[in-house]
């Protein structure tokens, strides 16, 4: 049987968001993380449509998207509850078996117990009730986010131990028995894991999305610090090491392209905030990229650019977002074609 994880740049049917809560977790920032959504949602329908689990008010934000320049074609709004906005972890993973799709439903705990997650596990099944997919949703009782993985869509994987291996997740399963189960799910020939990386304020014990990703099969673009006063300074050396001494599979070293780490941010009681640039979504002719109203951004939109010929490189404003420790890819999931 072949399987394969597609990667982020194969073609897409549609982006996936999970709408925020006036009285979630961005309660305080409401109006500002909904500007921060309108801004993401109307790049996202530049290119593909959208779908949206949005809780009961389907008309009235469908208004508000329509006001905010989304084409009302591209729209596919669904009255599915959820406790947060973090679609990349509790959002469907696709594979295709034998050319057919299939949405992977894998257990979403709340990034190992860390917060309430009953409705977000729930968000995958309740969408394809309502006929959001039309592919088959297949249940796996195994804890994973999708911004634990890192997909080359060739059978290579890219991960972190520290995540994947966290024994709040899956603590029946040692690193051997993990990888077995990835390989299987995903039809991998190999996993490529990370000991280092990481970013203060980070909620999911290190996940990949937010420091190393995939550009193309052989590239790949990754969180980096020059400055060895920086508190992220050690920890990602380590990590560019690591991946220096990476192999694709025809021994040649991977085009690595770091990115500057972002100006500092902190909040109102000074807590250091998780911003980075590799949390970037590819789309059908375009990629959009976190930014933070900070002079790092046009470098890191710079360096970008050339890893992604043929698409446009999109800045979008997710300063409200790091607010609760994500960003602009942690909270999108694409649906490859065929799949939606």
């Amino acid at each position: 049987m072949s399987v394969i994880l597609p990667a982020e740049w194969a073609p897409q049917s549609a982006v996936q968001l999970t709408w925020p809560r006036p009285d979630g977790d961005f309660a305080e920032r409401f109006e500002a993380v909904e500007d921060n959504f309108l801004r993401l949602a109307a790049a996202i329908t530049r290119f593909q449509d959208l779908i949206v689990a949005c809780g009961e008010d389907v008309e009235g934000l469908r208004a508000r998207l329509l006001a905010a320049g989304c084409p009302a074609a591209r729209l596919r709004l669904y009255a599915v509850p959820a406790d947060d906005v973090w679609a990349r972890d509790h959002g469907p993973i696709t594979v295709f078996r034998n050319g057919k799709p299939i949405h992977l439903d894998f257990v979403f705990n709340g990034w190992g117990g860390k917060f309430d997650a009953a409705l977000d596990n729930e968000v995958t099944q309740r969408l394809a009730g309502k006929g959001a997919w039309n592919t088959l949703v297949e249940s796996i009782g195994f804890v994973l986010e999708g911004g634990g993985i890192e997909s080359d869509g060739q059978g290579t994987l890219l991960t972190t131990e520290r995540c994947l291996l966290a024994p709040t997740r899956n603590p029946a399963f040692d690193k051997a028995h993990i990888e077995a189960k990835l390989k299987a799910w995903f039809g991998l020939g190999r996993v490529l894991w990370l000991k280092h990386g990481d970013l203060l304020g980070d909620d999911t014990d290190g996940h990949i999305d937010t420091i190393a990703r995939f550009c193309d099969a052989s590239t790949i673009a990754y969180q980096a610090c020059d400055d060895a006063r920086d508190a992220h300074y050690e920890d990602l050396k380590a990590m560019e090491a690591e991946l220096q001494a990476l192999r694709q599979t025809n021994g040649e070293p991977y085009r690595l392209v770091p990115l500057p780490l972002p100006t500092a941010i902190y909040d109102e009681t000074g807590k250091r905030l998780p911003a980075g640039y590799p949390n970037f979504l590819i789309m059908n002719g375009a990629v959009l990229v976190p930014t933070y109203g900070v002079e790092t951004d046009a470098e890191a939109l710079r360096r970008l650019a050339p890893c992604f010929p043929g698409r446009e490189v999109i800045g979008v404003d997710c300063r409200t977002l790091i607010h609760q420790y994500g960003s602009l890819h942690c909270v999108t999931m694409q649906i490859p074609s065929a799949a939606a």
